[in-house]
């Protein structure tokens, strides 16, 4: 029986670009910077050159299937609705790892910076507050989480603009001094691959916006539209962010020992440069060092407002089709239109961030997205070419694009830890348990909504 009331459809393409954006959260750039300048040798906006071609493939099979089945899910109902139900839910299982885990490692991470900040404060108040003001912004609808993503996402671009500005205006440029961030040789090869394959990471985000496809206007355009456009713009700005950054600081190899705090060595040189105090007073001192920090913390708001938000969307299209409590997960709250339950289970399960390791959490994420990419593209090569005459224009692409797109993120596996491997396998082998339960050792198909439920979402 189809649920009566339904989500709204009020999302505009720059709104599902504004929640993308604020997902993969801007300033995340600068979560890595020192990490990938090291490993790539002074040649971070090369790394992101390299990761921007590569995680392209992966975008456009995500248009594909979106433009397919515009209906909440994302890899799940795709994977569900072109390889069947046990697939579908195992990948969806999968899924729920990144999903899942990524508000726990931004309330973690909320929690250590604030606390670094107002020590007075245990950290775990931080958390608790960030978990109360997330869930209720989300309980009360995706047009207040909108404006709240366009508001922070602007605090984040502001200081960007500021950034970029700064460090144009006050480095001296010389044709060697601009080439040298995007100058590589042949042995700087090895060491860029390896930092795109971390850079990836940075990209986790777009995906989620296929999790919005029954709050969408126009959903077969709006979703392809804003994926790609979401990539494009989160590529341009951590390529210009890193080039400029490098202009600042180009003293690289400082950082072969200080990693975790190069982004802010950068701040702290970019505030020496720019000589604020002249213009600010007392307030200049450290004023981009500080500004940093009050954006980045935003921006990483955001993202766990983003992040809970498609989760339950995940878990409200794993609930509609029975094969996870509908009582509980196939819940429309009559007045805000959001799917409450699954919500505020969300939000129970977040308590986890109050005795979980952070390293732990961000291997759990990577495998989830590592899965789902996988999948999305074999999606496409079996949806669109399965039973068709197939032309050449067909064929390059819907089977070979995607199948660059397997290929890389099965590469992309081998730069996983081992911790990833060993806790995502765990976890799948629980799902297959579960799997087990549902279907009585495959004695009996998975619970599925019917065609005639399904046709009524697309054409909604």
């Amino acid at each position: 029986m189809m649920s009566a009331i339904k989500m709204k459809r009020v999302l505009t393409t720059p709104a599902l670009i504004a929640f993308g954006l604020a997902y993969m959260v801007p300033l995340g750039i600068f979560t890595t910077y020192g990490e990938v300048t090291v490993v790539s040798n002074g040649h971070l906006p090369v790394a992101y050159i390299i990761t921007l071609a590569m995680i392209f493939f992966t975008a456009l099979s995500y248009c594909r299937m979106a433009n397919k089945l515009p209906i909440a899910g994302s890899a799940y109902t795709y994977v569900q609705r072109t390889f069947g139900g046990k697939a579908g839910f195992l990948v969806g299982w999968a899924q729920i790892l990144d999903y899942l885990f990524l508000p726990i490692l931004n309330y973690l991470v909320l929690g250590i910076y604030l606390h670094e900040l107002y020590d007075s404060i245990p950290a775990y108040v931080y958390v608790l507050a960030s978990i109360i003001g997330v869930s209720v912004l989300n309980y009360l609808g995706i047009k207040l989480i909108n404006w709240a993503n366009i508001t922070l996402n602007f605090f984040q671009a502001l200081f960007i603009v500021l950034f970029i500005i700064l460090t144009l205006t006050n480095v001296h440029l010389t044709p060697e001094t601009m080439l040298k961030p995007i100058s590589v040789t042949t042995d700087d090869f090895s060491g860029l691959f390896s930092g795109a394959a971390i850079l990836c990471l940075a990209f986790l985000g777009f995906d989620a916006i296929a999790t919005l496809a029954e709050e969408s206007n126009d959903a077969k355009k709006t979703l392809p539209r804003a994926i790609i456009g979401t990539v494009l713009i989160a590529g341009c700005i951590f390529l210009v962010v890193s080039y400029c950054a490098h202009l600042a600081y180009p003293q690289w190899t400082d950082f072969v020992d200080n990693k975790d705090t190069a982004s802010l060595d950068v701040m702290r040189k970019v505030d020496s440069i720019s000589h604020l105090t002249s213009i600010l007073g007392k307030y200049g001192n450290d004023f981009m060092y500080n500004f940093f920090q009050t954006a980045y913390l935003t921006g990483v708001f955001a993202s766990t407002m983003t992040a809970q938000t498609s989760v339950s969307r995940i878990f409200y299209a794993m609930g509609r089709e029975g094969v996870l409590p509908k009582q509980i997960f196939y819940k429309i709250h009559p007045r805000f239109r959001t799917p409450y339950l699954s919500i505020i289970f969300v939000s129970c399960f977040s308590l986890l961030s109050l005795v979980l390791d952070l390293s732990l959490v961000v291997s759990m994420i990577s495998f989830g997205a590592l899965v789902a990419f996988t999948f999305v593209n074999l999606c496409v090569i079996k949806s669109y070419l399965s039973g068709t005459k197939k032309t050449v224009p067909m064929l390059l692409k819907y089977g070979l694009m995607p199948a660059i797109g397997v290929s890389l993120s099965l590469w992309l596996w081998t730069s996983l830890e081992a911790t990833a491997m060993t806790v995502g396998l765990i976890w799948l082998v629980i799902g297959f348990c579960y799997l087990l339960y549902l279907t009585r050792c495959f004695t009996k198909s998975l619970p599925s909504i019917d065609h005639t439920e399904l046709d009524s979402i697309i054409k909604d």
